[in-house]
C-alpha cells in the first residue's frame, strides 16, 4: 500500500521482511500486542495532557487522539474475540522504552523529544500496517488498511507540535538522533516478536 512520502522519508528504514513473515505466522501475538499498543498510545496522550494541558491546542488534539486510540483498542479486542484468541498478558517490547531512553530530561527539550518519539511510534505503526495488508485475510487487511490514515495523522500531529515547541535546528538534531536509534531497534536481532519488535533473532 502507498504511504505518504513524508512519512517514508521520516522513517530510517523499512520493516525487515523477516518481521513480516513472523507476524503472519504469529497473528495471535500480533493482535494481542496491537491491542496493548493502542492502550499505551491512549495512555501516552492522556499523560501528556495531564503534564502539558496548559496548551489548549495540544490538549484538544491529544484528547481526540486518545479517544481514537481507545476506539482502535475496542476494535482490536472485538477481532481477538471473533477469532477465538485467548487474552493473556504479554511482556512489552523494547521499542518504546528504547526510544524514550533518548528523551532529554530538561524542558522544553523533554516535551520536544517526547513528541518526536510519539511521531516515530505512530509512523512505524503506519508503515507496519502497510507492510502487512497485502498478506492478510480480507477482514484483517481491511481493518489495518483503515487504520493507516489515522496513524499517519497521529504522526503528523506529534511532529507538528514538536516543531512548535523547539527551534528548527534543535528539532533536526533530535530527529536525527532518535532516527538512528529507531533504525537500530528495528533492524537488530530481537529475541521476542511484538508489533514493534526488531528483526526476529
Amino acid at each position: 500500500m502507498n504511504l505518504p512520502s513524508d512519512l517514508i522519508e521520516f522513517l530510517p528504514c523499512p520493516t525487515p521482511e523477516a518481521w513480516v513473515q513472523t507476524a503472519l505466522a504469529q497473528q495471535d501475538i500480533l493482535l494481542l500486542d496491537h491491542r496493548n499498543c493502542e492502550l499505551k498510545a491512549a495512555a501516552t496522550a492522556m499523560s501528556l495532557i495531564a503534564r502539558y494541558g496548559q496548551d489548549a491546542a495540544l490538549a484538544m488534539t491529544l484528547s481526540k487522539l486518545a479517544r481514537e486510540e481507545l476506539v482502535h483498542h475496542e476494535q482490536v479486542l472485538r477481532l481477538i474475540k471473533r477469532r477465538g484468541i485467548a487474552l493473556r498478558p504479554l511482556t512489552a517490547s523494547r521499542y518504546a522504552s528504547g526510544l524514550r531512553a533518548a528523551v532529554r530530561t530538561h524542558e522544553p527539550a523533554k516535551l520536544v523529544d517526547t513528541l518526536i518519539v510519539g511521531a516515530f511510534i505512530e509512523a512505524r505503526s503506519c508503515e507496519r500496517f502497510a507492510a502487512l495488508v497485502p498478506h492478510l485475510d480480507e477482514e484483517l487487511a481491511a481493518f489495518y488498511a483503515g487504520l493507516l490514515q489515522s496513524e499517519a495523522r497521529h504522526y503528523q500531529h506529534y511532529l507538528r507540535f514538536a516543531e512548535q515547541y523547539g527551534a528548527s535546528d534543535d528539532i533536526q538534531r533530535s530527529v536525527a538522533r532518535i532516527r538512528q536509534l529507531e533504525q537500530t531497534l528495528i533492524e537488530s536481532p530481537d529475541p521476542e516478536f511484538r508489533f514493534h519488535s526488531g528483526c526476529p533473532a
